[in-house]
């Protein structure tokens, strides 16, 4: 009997682990040596991952200095993934975004305050209702500087809130951008159901936490 109960709890904790975190080839991303992306025109990029990128997307194109945010992939360990296969779980990759911005007018650690300032820090495999590995949280860094700033940052709200923050620290390696009706979609649909009920709540509570960090149309 007490075999069975231990094989049971052990099944049950495998089911309650992500596909993306208990796949071996996972572990080849994590340790992988992290990819800088050059600056262009002086704008540099920057890649996070906190439930939809959706609701991403808008947070991070209200911000003064953000040039641009794109909805994609990042994260897992298998190439060309779309949005129904990042669902299953197996690819590894979370929802993710890519943003251009100037730095400027906002640092790279503004743009993590951001990160954590718009999300439920603690929650694992998601936001919200969104659940699963592709809806993890996930930040990306691209030097041993932005890492630094990251861990501090995470030591720091762990102890301000008394629980462990949830977000995986990746080194960058690629971002697969989404497809076309994924882009600017608060924007695009904003009748949605979602967009309405879920997105547009998610970026308000933003903007009441951060609102010196705003831009003026917004």
């Amino acid at each position: 009997m007490n075999k069975l109960l231990v094989i049971l709890f052990a099944a049950m904790l495998f089911s309650c682990n992500n596909q993306a975190q208990v796949n071996p080839k996972q572990q080849d991303v994590i340790n992988a040596e992290p990819m800088e992306v050059a600056m262009e025109n002086g704008k540099a990029k920057a890649y996070f991952a906190s439930g939809c990128f959706w609701c991403v997307e808008a947070i991070y194109e209200s911000v003064k200095g953000v040039d641009e945010s794109i909805s994609g992939y990042a994260g897992g360990h298998t190439k060309n993934p779309t949005y129904e296969s990042s669902n299953t779980g197996k690819t590894g990759h979370a929802e993710a975004v890519e943003i251009l911005y100037d730095p400027k007018v906002v640092s790279f650690e503004t743009l993590v305050d951001v990160y954590f300032a718009s999300q439920n820090p603690t929650q694992v495999n998601g936001q919200g209702g969104d659940k699963g590995s592709q809806y993890r949280s996930i930040i990306f860094y691209q030097n041993a500087e932005q890492k630094t700033i990251i861990t501090n940052k995470i030591k720091d709200l762990e102890k301000q809130l008394g629980k462990k923050v949830a977000a995986e620290v990746y080194p960058f390696q690629k971002f697969w951008i989404a497809e076309d009706y994924h882009q600017d979609y608060e924007r695009l649909n904003p009748d949605n159901p979602y967009i309405q009920n879920v997105s547009v709540p998610r970026l308000n509570r933003f903007k009441r936490k951060m609102p010196d960090v705003l831009k003026t149309n917004h």
